[in-house]
């Protein structure tokens, strides 16, 4: 049987979307829902391209109310993927799946990360320190941003005259590429 992700964003989406077309037709397992703080977010409409279901809440369903998490128990999900999701992770989701949340970061943690610390933010404080490489984590997710166990990091070096753009693209290439690959292995351990 087919295991069932969950995944939550809260803008474009461009790392949901490369997982929707990972799993596509996997047979290890499945995107069975996107969720949404925003009810604006791009996300929601590559959901719909593929047919996925769609969940917006607001911060009083997230941290008031166990409506989450009921929704994600009624769909027997196995896995919740964040990308691109900005708030931090209440603690009844965390109770009830435990090491099934995990998390991608623009930057190689514990370096630039925490509160506030997403998106262009990251980049920029990475390129006004100087750093001769950059890169990204993917990471269990716990109570505290950016603090939970690692999974896999991916870097890349910091060429002179890189700007912004270009290490934001850099990053992006390489969380493109690994993290539907590292969900399926962990995917894989689940069964």
């Amino acid at each position: 049987m087919k295991k069932r992700i969950a995944i939550f964003a809260s803008g474009s989406g461009s790392n949901a979307q490369k997982i929707m077309e990972h799993f596509k037709y996997a047979d290890a397992a499945e995107v069975a829902l996107v969720l949404s703080n925003n009810p604006e977010a791009y996300v929601l409409q590559r959901a719909d391209n593929f047919e996925i279901p769609t969940h917006v809440f607001d911060r009083h369903d997230c941290y008031n109310t166990d409506e989450l998490v009921n929704i994600l128990k009624r769909l027997e999900i196995d896995l919740i993927v964040l990308a691109g999701f900005l708030w931090l992770v209440p603690e009844n989701l965390l109770q009830h799946f435990p090491n099934k949340i995990i998390n991608i970061h623009p930057s190689l943690l514990p370096k630039f990360g925490g509160k506030g610390m997403y998106g262009d933010r990251v980049h920029q404080a990475v390129l006004a320190a100087n750093e001769e490489e950059h890169g990204i984590t993917i990471h269990f997710v716990n109570e505290r941003f950016d603090e939970g166990e690692i999974i896999h990091q991916s870097k890349f070096r910091i060429e002179p005259g890189d700007t912004l753009e270009k290490i934001k693209f850099k990053g992006q290439q390489l969380e493109h590429l690994h993290y539907p690959k590292v969900i399926e292995n962990l995917i894989k351990k689940y069964n």
